[in-house]
């Protein structure tokens, strides 16, 4: 898939939140009308339907409840991301692209929590903030590893009642030094 029409299907708001969604999971189209409530069934429906035409999504199973057949969805083996080499293709056009579309669907997620009756961010475990590390080439490769080994385990959690869906969004990214000069140490 190009990474064009990668973007037109996954940066759309809700395909984006369907994906999420569904990542790590196996979903029914019932159970994403509850973890999506804000979105039209109708509009549910039919953005499942396309990712599903697209691959970005797959039938897991299809089961008989009540004399329907009920579909269970999940990611495909190879996920719904763009390829390395789709990625290291992309101009930075597209590249900006992408990143909008990613803060976008944060705002959209904090905007929905805020906006409930009750918000307690200590209580949530809910926060945000921005630090800067210095770090060498060979350091910023052990961090990425040891914060991988901690995530890795934590993915594999089904969704329990005692489990509260937690949204975890990072950004990494060279910063320019201010003041600093090119060339200066």
């Amino acid at each position: 898939m190009t990474s064009d029409r990668w973007a037109e299907l996954a940066l759309h708001p809700v395909r984006f939140r369907i994906l999420r969604a569904v990542a790590g999971s196996r979903l029914t189209t019932h159970d994403l009308v509850a973890l999506l409530p804000d979105v039209p069934h109708a509009t549910l429906y039919r953005q499942v339907a396309t990712l599903v035409k697209a691959g970005l999504i797959e039938v897991a199973e299809e089961r008989r409840v009540r004399g329907a057949v009920e579909r269970v969805y999940r990611l495909p083996a190879h996920g719904a991301t763009l390829s390395p080499e789709a990625l290291a293709a992309a101009t930075p056009e597209d590249h900006s692209r992408y990143f909008t579309a990613f803060v976008s669907s944060l705002l959209s997620d904090f905007s929905r929590y805020i906006a409930r009756d009750h918000v307690d961010f200590a209580a949530d475990g809910a926060g945000y903030q921005q630090i800067l590390l210095h770090l060498s080439d060979a350091e910023l490769a052990a961090f990425a590893t040891d914060l991988n080994r901690l995530i890795a385990p934590l993915l594999g959690h089904a969704p329990r009642a005692d489990r509260v869906p937690r949204l975890m969004a990072t950004i990494l990214l060279p910063v320019d030094v201010p003041g600093a000069e090119e060339g200066s140490e």
